[in-house]
């Protein structure tokens, strides 16, 4: 297994992204993740993957770091180009090898979308490497506030979305350290027929579920004893508050969403 995605971690810095309010990088994100299935061809996916590789550059984040910690997604963009090459029937035949037959238009819609996969898991995992959990929590919590008007539980959701992120470095390092010890006790996962290697994942997954539950329960525990009672009356160390470099950075933005839909054209 491997115990470096980069989603849910935290690198600090300050650079532009790390100094951008949360509320800028979420609403941001989120506007992203729409228009990336608006792109339809070379120029707007250009402009995309540009946009995306800026954002990069300008965190400062190591580029060897994001690359490697999305190692594990890899094999879902591949397996994705990999299916469409196969189910799709359109454009010119480039490949008649017996049963397999793989079309232009298979390649082409292959690539679109396994590039789409990669510029959201990027800019998502962008997201977390660069906001601390804590003020993604705060920044949830401002954006949903008018939700409470209908006794909505804005702080408990953007609080248990504050602890899922924390939870997923530490349950993947958590079944690093099992797959490991079970390898030194023989159980392969990498060999054998299938139905072999689905049942070695069981040792894995029993102790992986009795540790996730220990950790919540003591978490719990934790919480209570610091005398935890919701949301309410509940002050702020730090101030949420929009910044001149986070109107400039939106208004970017929006010129670039601008370009994309004179690019579909």
């Amino acid at each position: 297994m491997n115990n470096a995605l980069i989603i849910g971690q935290y690198v600090p810095g300050n650079s532009l992204i790390h100094r951008l309010d949360p509320r800028t990088k979420i609403t941001i994100v989120f506007f992203f993740v729409i228009i990336v299935f608006f792109a339809n061809n070379v120029p707007s996916y250009s402009l995309l993957t540009a946009f995306s590789v800026l954002c990069v550059l300008i965190s400062r984040v190591p580029l060897q770091f994001i690359l490697k910690g999305l190692l594990p997604v890899w094999f879902l963009i591949i397996f994705t180009f990999i299916l469409h090459l196969i189910i799709t029937n359109e454009g010119n035949l480039l490949v008649n090898w017996g049963f397999i037959k793989i079309y232009s238009g298979g390649v082409i819609q292959g690539l679109a979308i396994s590039l789409r996969f990669f510029l959201l898991i990027l800019t998502t995992s962008l997201l977390t490497l660069t906001t601390t959990p804590i003020e993604i929590t705060d920044a949830m919590e401002e954006m949903l506030h008018p939700l409470k008007k209908i006794k909505f539980p804005v702080h408990e959701l953007a609080l248990m979305m504050s602890i899922s992120l924390r939870f997923i470095p530490t349950l993947m390092q958590e079944t690093d350290k099992i797959s490991r010890a079970q390898a030194a006790r023989g159980v392969d996962f990498r060999t054998g027929p299938v139905k072999d290697r689905v049942m070695a994942v069981i040792p894995l997954l029993v102790p992986l579920f009795v540790s996730a539950f220990k950790r919540a329960e003591d978490l719990a525990m934790a919480m209570e004893a610091r005398g935890y009672q919701g949301g309410e009356g509940r002050s702020k160390l730090r101030e949420l508050h929009i910044g001149t470099k986070d109107i400039l950075v939106l208004t970017g933005f929006v010129l670039m969403l601008a370009a994309l839909f004179f690019l579909r054209q």
